[in-house]
């Protein structure tokens, strides 16, 4: 049987309206940024309307280098959801809980990225601090069981996703159950320039995923620089 994605393939005929949720922050402005340069239509969210648009503004000035772009526009939480072919869950982790909540019942039957890293900061480090559950992702998911989801994207520099002409020769490390939904995240990747969406296997693995974010945020700091991941040997 063919596999549904092959590391490093790309499919240009996908093409997705993507809604982010708490998306006015630096991932979420650099990730619709991304995907629009890709040619998807995306929808950042907010629980404020005007933080949202102005979000969107900046999102889409980012586009003027980029050629064959879709659309960014930006509104409500539930505008995101409600356009949305595939959510971005992209909160503090602080508020994971009170949006899911509020947006559990438009997310039934859609594929949701978790990209959501839980931190804490002690004496300018910082450390991973995973729920009970073991991560974000693997939380989010029996919050809202109705949704398809996947985990990801964390190991890439927000500053560098804000670029569209930015070659990452990096890899998006993509986890999750629904062998369905993770290989269109897996497709989704592949589509940003320099970007390889990597299968990392099962939803549990992004309690690793969420905590190599704090590795990465103190190593940015020593080396003064923005590291991503790329894995070898395949």
């Amino acid at each position: 049987m063919k596999p549904a994605h092959t590391t490093g393939q790309q499919n240009q005929e996908l093409k997705i309206n993507i809604g982010v949720v708490g998306g006015t922050g630096a991932e979420g402005v650099g990730l619709a940024v991304r995907f629009a340069a890709a040619g998807h239509n995306v929808f950042i969210g907010s629980r404020s309307e005007d933080r949202a648009i102005v979000a969107a503004d900046e999102a889409t000035a980012a586009l003027e280098v980029a050629t064959s772009v879709g659309s960014i526009s930006g509104g409500l939480n539930s505008a995101a959801c409600e356009m949305g072919e595939v959510i971005i869950l992209s909160v503090p982790y602080a508020g994971q809980s009170d949006t899911l909540e509020a947006i559990r019942p438009q997310l039934a039957g859609k594929i949701v990225v978790n990209v959501i890293a839980p931190l804490r900061f002690s004496k300018g480090e910082a450390f991973a601090a995973p729920p009970a559950e073991g991560s974000a992702a693997e939380e989010a998911a029996k919050l809202c069981p109705e949704a398809r989801w996947v985990a990801g994207f964390h190991t890439l520099p927000a500053g560098e996703l804000k670029n569209p002409n930015t070659s990452f020769e990096a890899d998006a490390l993509i986890c999750g159950d629904d062998a369905e939904a993770k290989s269109v995240i897996l497709e989704l990747a592949d589509q940003m320039t320099g970007l390889r969406g990597m299968d990392a296997g099962r939803l549990s693995s992004a309690r690793y995923l969420e905590g190599a974010t704090a590795l990465l945020i103190n190593m940015n700091k020593l080396h003064r620089t923005h590291f991503s991941v790329r894995i070898t040997g395949i």
